[in-house]
């Protein structure tokens, strides 16, 4: 199952996962999205709050992987949730899906991928 293209609600024990920046200015995007729907807390730049989880993605590409890993072993510990990531910096950031998903493979199943992430990861996109 992919995560949906576009999310305007969530069932109960669904998180939606975006992209932000360390300083958690949820100003555009799927950050504001969050911040406005989903219980985003403006300032606070990576984690969960409300039924939503930053991932920021605009501090370099290293720190944007540690920031995925963290995330990844985050989820496994919360099988009682579901983690629907968009295509987390792909739009702002610039990372192209193919640079991005690698991050996330192996994921626990708790997590689902964007189509564009599915896609490029059968495609054999690799860091």
């Amino acid at each position: 199952m992919s995560t949906p293209e576009i999310i305007e609600s969530l069932e109960p024990g669904q998180v939606f996962v975006f992209g932000s920046n360390a300083q958690g200015l949820h100003a555009g995007g799927a950050a504001r999205v969050a911040h406005e729907k989903f219980g985003a807390i403006w300032g606070e730049g990576e984690g969960l709050h409300g039924d939503s989880y930053a991932l920021p993605t605009m501090e370099g590409p290293d720190a944007f992987r540690r920031a995925v890993a963290r995330f990844l072993r985050y989820a496994a510990t919360r099988p009682d949730l579901t983690f629907l990531v968009t295509p987390v910096g792909c739009g702002i950031a610039g990372y192209s899906p193919n640079h991005v998903a690698p991050w996330f493979r192996g994921a626990p199943s708790n997590v689902t991928l964007p189509a564009v992430f599915e896609t490029a990861l059968k495609e054999g996109a690799h860091e």
